[in-house]
């Protein structure tokens, strides 16, 4: 029952579709849709897994070079340590001095002890012992006292005072003249708490640190270290080395918290802190690190996308071809429905259509041979209705009847008798001549001269006749009685006898491949009513002849579409009737299938 009722609302809402819309349509809601669904959830869920992957990757690359710079980190500590703990040096240092050979012997003292280890590490570009023991010198090697001249920016005095002012005894500091310099530091302290002296190097920054700063993360972000005094003492952005992290372009990322993450724009930032108190810090942008990531789901998506745009179109020329075969039957059907039953459809395909295509053919067949049969029939019927309308008059009793009389009129020498029954006698000699239905031109006109001169002998001088036939038209075909009809029209209807100076004009031309026959008189005319009657064939007439519906049957029995009459009238004024018809230079055979 649900699957019935689901059915049934489906046929209903689709009804009014055609069946293009209807397959496109149901293309669309079964295959593109979910496809495109399930291909942007599958990218959505892959997008959050790469960027699950590179943040886990982060982490651990944060990790590694947390560790490596601890461990540099404590290599430079320990010489600073080691060298600001000696005890010898304490001692050396602390004491008074009475002559220049105790003062020579603590020179080489360290100069043994502290100057080749600090050519161990890397990036030591200056070491020194600062002290401010009177009795001891300064050589200019190890050994310094705080003077006046300048030191990271500063006067050698003043960053001894501050460092003793300093409660860290190590601390780490950019230089203040150059942010690609660290300076490490160290208090000599005796073990009573006195300071003796400050322990001074100067590090280079990139051989520190470059292994981790130098382009991490392939362009796609940015390390830092923050000390416990929360300034940036390395960067790979090295505007921002030396600088307070408030002031730094970190500051709206930082968290206080080790390992916490930040995003912010697709920007992502992962903090490890080593056991110095200093923190690393990593700044990734994640947008340009799934760029290639986003690529290749790019290329995924442009694939289904062009795969679905070849379904699509695939689909299209299916259905274009079944809905051009099924319109094409459509068409066809017209055509028979229009009485066109030559129609048929050319098949190729052995399908379901291919099939119906057959019986189609197979049906518009015997459609036509029963209508053949059927309008042969009505044909047959119709020429024997003509021929026994014809045959109503004896023409040979016609004839006898007409001769005597005219050999009585010869007797008396009455010649206007004569003129007339000759006049007679031509007109049923070709009227009820019923053998055939064609003639040529020279004697239908024949015929019509014989029915006008009858006309002026019974109206004498009361209406002229204009004859303008073109000779070439003479000997070509038409069929009997096609204008005589209208001629006695312009009498028996058109009053033409009442008008003054009346007058019949008779054209018969050839236009082209077509012969146009006129009868123009200027007799009263037809009312407008009446006119759309004729046209219309519904007008009925006097029913005492050949009607305007008798001669347009006719024509279109011989002619088919290409023979019409045609009906003009200004009422009181004139009426023209025009005839077209092929030209024929054979006899014109009735037409199978017209009418």
């Amino acid at each position: 029952m649900i699957k019935q009722s689901i059915e049934k609302g489906i046929i209903r809402m689709t009804r009014s579709l055609n069946l293009r819309s209807k397959i496109v349509l149901f293309y669309g809601l079964i295959v593109f849709l979910p496809t495109v669904l399930l291909a942007a959830g599958a990218g959505y869920m892959m997008l959050q897994t790469v960027r699950a992957n590179y943040i886990l990757t982060i982490r651990e690359a944060v990790r590694q070079s947390a560790q490596s710079i601890e461990f540099r980190k404590q290599s430079y500590d320990l010489l600073a340590t080691r060298t600001a703990t000696d005890g010898e040096l304490i001692s050396r240092i602390s004491r008074s001095y009475e002559d220049i050979t105790e003062q020579l012997g603590t020179v080489n003292y360290v100069d043994r002890s502290f100057l080749l280890t600090s050519k161990y590490l890397p990036g030591i570009e200056n070491f020194r012992i600062y002290h401010t023991n009177d009795s001891l010198v300064q050589d200019g090697g190890l050994l310094w006292k705080p003077e006046d001249r300048k030191l990271s920016g500063m006067l050698e005095r003043d960053w001894y005072a501050e460092r003793l002012a300093s409660p860290d005894n190590l601390v780490w500091t950019n230089a203040g003249d150059d942010r690609n310099k660290l300076v490490v530091s160290h208090k000599i302290l005796s073990s009573s708490g006195d300071v003796y002296g400050i322990v001074y190097l100067l590090l280079n920054y990139k051989s520190v640190f470059a292994e981790s700063f130098d382009h991490p993360f392939d362009g796609a972000g940015e390390m830092y270290i923050v000390d416990g005094n929360e300034r940036i003492i390395a960067s790979s952005e090295p505007s921002e080395i030396g600088t307070p992290l408030s002031s730094s372009s970190l500051s709206e990322y930082w968290g206080r918290a080790d390992g916490t993450v930040r995003t912010n724009n697709g920007t992502v930032l992962i903090t490890q802190e080593i056991k110095s108190g200093w923190r690393v810090g990593a700044l990734v942008h994640l947008d340009r690190l799934e760029e290639q990531s986003r690529r290749i789901l790019y290329y995924i998506a442009a694939g289904i996308a062009f795969f679905l745009l070849l379904s699509i179109f695939l689909i299209m020329i299916v259905l274009k071809n079944v809905i051009w075969r099924i319109r094409k039957l459509g068409t066809r059907m017209t055509d028979i429905s229009e009485g066109y039953f030559e129609a048929k459809v050319k098949n190729r395909d052995n399908d379901e259509l291919g099939e119906l295509e057959l019986l189609f053919n197979s049906m518009s067949g015997r459609l036509r041979k029963l209508v053949e049969e059927h309008t042969d029939a009505l044909l047959k019927e119709r020429e024997q209705s003509f021929r026994a309308l014809q045959a109503q008059i004896n023409p040979h009793f016609i004839y006898n009847s007409l001769s005597l009389i005219r050999w009585r009129a010869l007797d008396l020498q009455d010649e206007l008798q004569i003129r007339t029954i000759d006049a007679l006698t031509t007109f049923y000699r070709l009227a009820l001549s019923n053998q055939v239905n064609v003639t040529r031109f020279s004697e239908e006109l024949e015929h019509v001269r014989a029915y006008l001169d009858i006309q002026q002998l019974r109206y004498p001088g009361q209406v002229s006749v204009e004859w303008q036939v073109e000779p070439e038209v003479l000997n070509l075909y038409t069929i009997k009685l096609i204008l005589q009809p209208i001629v006695e029209n312009c009498y028996l209807h058109g009053g033409i006898t009442a008008r003054t100076d009346a007058f019949i004009q008779i054209t018969v031309e050839a236009r082209g491949d077509k012969v146009r026959l006129q009868i123009f008189d200027n007799g009263k005319g037809i009312g407008k009513e009446k006119l759309e009657q004729i046209r219309a064939g519904t007008y009925s007439g006097t029913k005492n002849g050949f009607g305007m519906k008798n001669i347009r049957e006719r024509l279109a029995l011989y002619f088919g579409p290409e023979g019409c009459l045609e009906i003009d009238s200004a009422e009181e004024e004139w009426t023209a009737v025009t005839v077209t018809i092929p030209v024929c230079h054979e006899r014109p055979e009735l037409r199978k299938g017209e009418g």
